[in-house]
């Protein structure tokens, strides 16, 4: 299996925000989209503080691939969203060490939030 460049892991941990490029589900055009990332150091994610109604998710999820940009690298990826709870909350708690108390993770018995119903962890192909 492929694996993130440490320069692009340092891009995720380091960039404030990122383009993602996807393409429409229903044009086929390619679309680009601001949006914050997070990473533990191996694994890189992303999510959509709208969920899964943004249109950006939808379309990852349609095409099964994107571009990530990150620093000086674009990098196709595959997505994998997210459906065990706690690995989606480790997104949301790894974003608010990131970004600061604006992203508020759910606890364990509480639902997941807009964002960690679409979150996934970007795979480069």
């Amino acid at each position: 299996m492929a694996a993130f460049s440490r320069a692009a892991l340092d891009a995720a941990a380091n960039q404030h925000e990122v383009t993602l490029t996807t393409t429409g589900r229903a044009s086929g055009k390619p679309h680009e989209v601001t949006i914050w990332i997070a990473t533990d150091g191996e694994k890189v994610y992303i999510r959509s503080g709208g969920g899964m109604e943004r249109d950006w998710p939808q379309n990852l999820v349609a095409k099964g691939e994107g571009t990530i940009h990150l620093g000086a690298e674009s990098i196709r990826v595959k997505p994998r969203h997210l459906t065990d709870p706690e690995e989606a909350r480790r997104t949301s708690r790894l974003a608010a060490e990131k970004y600061g108390s604006y992203v508020k993770p759910s606890e364990p018995d509480e639902p997941l939030t807009k964002g960690e119903t679409a979150a996934f962890e970007l795979i480069p192909i």
